[in-house]
């Protein structure tokens, strides 16, 4: 996969629970942090307590190949029981920045609402950020290092559908 493809990622799984429990996990930004392998902390920003489309968190993430850095995510969408969707920008564009990426987490409610089908992924945003930078020095590498982080990605969603399914039907 190349930029100029749009890159993204994704995966779903099926939860024995109903989607308001499933919602209550996955509108608290907190539940990413005991599940991901990435991510470490989050604290709401500008005196946020929860989500509403606008509000902004910082987060802390760490991996072994690109070590650690922070991130500001803006909430975009917001659909109770439904779409729980953010943007990783700029810190100083926080308020009206472009994306440097679009995480998502959709739910689906299956057999009467008793079970709840939760899609979650991202795909990178129209801003310029540090994957560009890296592909614009390295650029006989791009699909190697495009589909590199896609595949690290696409085992942190994964750990992180398993862990909110265990909480849920726990």
């Amino acid at each position: 996969m190349r930029l100029a493809d749009g890159p993204h990622v994704g995966c779903e799984i099926e939860i024995d629970a109903p989607p308001e429990r499933v919602w209550a996990l996955v509108s608290d930004i907190s539940t990413s942090v005991r599940h991901s392998p990435e991510l470490q902390e989050v604290e709401w920003l500008d005196g946020a307590e929860g989500p509403s489309v606008g509000a902004c968190f910082a987060g802390r993430n760490r991996n072994a190949g690109l070590g650690e850095w922070h991130t500001v995510s803006r909430i975009a969408g917001l659909a109770e029981q439904r779409t729980f969707a953010w943007e990783v920008v700029h810190y100083n564009d926080r308020r009206h920045g472009e994306p440097l990426a679009v995480w998502t987490y959709t739910l689906e409610p299956l057999r009467g609402g008793t079970a709840t089908r939760l899609h979650h992924g991202m795909r990178l945003g129209s801003a310029r950020g540090p994957l560009q930078d890296f592909v614009e020095r390295n650029p006989e590498q791009e699909e190697q290092i495009i589909d590199g982080r896609m595949a690290r990605l696409r085992g942190g969603i994964e750990a992180t559908l398993t862990g909110v399914k265990a909480e849920a039907e726990a």
